[in-house]
């Protein structure tokens, strides 16, 4: 994309110097991948690292290997998205230790405790990231959890 951007005109006696500057705005964003993670259902990446910073789409607990959901109990269920995540940081050679920012999404807020307290053993409680937990309606697959993250290398 090209932008031109208009100096103010400077006054100088009664000199007037105008100066036009066209500069090239990139974005620069790398697209993260790993089989390690479940493959995306719909339009969208696993993770988008943008300079230092990576933006994950939310895991929800589709096991990679055999593409089934890990439905059996919160608990289990919290523990693959957690790994999916594990997977899709270490693919863009990252880890726990690096995470800014946590939204996890719930369909039942009585679930909160049980999936605190997983998230918790994957955490250092001094360091963890700010987070938002929000119940909603429903999620992908109908899932119970959905979790995305910010990461700072």
């Amino acid at each position: 994309m090209f932008c031109s951007l208009e100096i103010l005109t400077l006054k100088l006696s009664n000199i007037k110097l105008c100066k036009s500057v066209t500069f090239k705005s990139k974005l620069m964003k790398k697209i993260i991948k790993t089989d390690k993670a479940p493959a995306p259902i719909g339009p969208y990446n696993q993770a988008i690292l943008s300079g230092n910073t990576l933006y994950t789409s939310g895991q929800i607990a589709i096991n990679p290997t055999t593409g089934e959901l890990a439905l059996e109990n919160i608990s289990t269920e919290t523990k693959q998205v957690m790994e999916n995540l594990k997977a899709v940081l270490a693919a863009a050679e990252m880890t726990f230790e690096n995470v800014v920012k946590t939204s996890i999404f719930i369909s039942d807020m009585h679930n909160f405790s049980a999936i605190n307290a997983v998230y918790a053993t994957y955490f250092d409680e001094e360091t963890a990231p700010a987070r938002e937990t929000v119940e909603v309606a429903n999620l992908p697959k109908f899932v119970n959890v959905e979790i995305s993250m910010i990461a700072i290398k």
